[in-house]
C-alpha cells in the first residue's frame, strides 16, 4: 500500500498557512512525539509554544496522541492551552472524529499533521482529512536504528 500526503515538508515550522486556508482547513492536528516535541521528553521547546500560539489566531487547534501514558500527557497539558486526545490507536479514526465533533468542524476542513506515515497519515486519510508529513522535530538527535525506521517507513509513500 502507498499512502500519499498532501504535502511531505521538513518541519511543522514549514507548513504553509495560506495554502491550508485556501483548501478551506479551519483546525490542526498534530501528533505529539517527534513532531511537536523531542520523544519522550514530554517538554515543548519555547519556539514550538510560540508557534502553536500563533497558530490559534487563524486555526482551532488538537494534538491526538498514541501516548498511553497519563502522568506524560499531564506534564505535556500543563505546558499549553490545547486539548489533548491520547490514546488515539491511529490509524483508527475515532478519535480524529471525536475531536472534529468536538472543535465543530468537518473532517474534510482539518489537517493531521504528524512524522509517521502509517499512523498519523493514514489515520488522517482514512478520516478525509488534509495530511501533512514531517520529518522528527529531533531528527538530528534520533539514534540510528530510528532514523532507519524512518527511511523504511518512509518508502510507503509514493509522490
Amino acid at each position: 500500500m502507498f499512502l500519499l500526503p498532501n504535502f511531505n515538508i521538513e518541519s511543522i515550522y514549514d507548513i504553509d498557512i495560506k495554502e491550508l486556508k485556501r483548501l478551506g482547513v479551519k483546525g490542526l492536528f498534530f501528533d505529539l512525539d517527534s513532531t511537536l516535541m523531542k520523544s519522550k521528553s514530554a517538554k515543548f521547546s519555547f519556539k514550538t509554544l510560540q508557534f502553536l500560539n500563533d497558530l490559534k489566531t487563524n486555526f482551532k487547534l488538537a494534538i491526538i496522541t498514541n501516548n498511553k501514558n497519563k502522568e506524560y500527557i499531564e506534564k505535556a497539558k500543563s505546558q499549553i492551552d490545547i486539548p489533548i486526545y491520547f490514546e488515539a490507536k491511529k490509524p483508527d479514526t475515532k478519535i480524529l472524529k471525536k475531536a472534529c465533533f468536538d472543535l465543530g468542524l468537518e473532517p474534510k476542513n482539518c489537517a493531521m499533521i504528524g512524522d509517521r506515515p502509517l499512523s498519523d497519515i493514514l489515520g488522517g486519510i482514512k478520516a478525509g482529512m488534509v495530511t501533512v508529513l514531517v520529518d522528527s522535530i529531533s531528527k538530528d538527535e534520533e539514534n540510528f536504528i530510528v532514523r532507519f525506521v524512518r527511511f523504511l517507513e518512509r518508502l510507503t509513500i509514493k509522490s
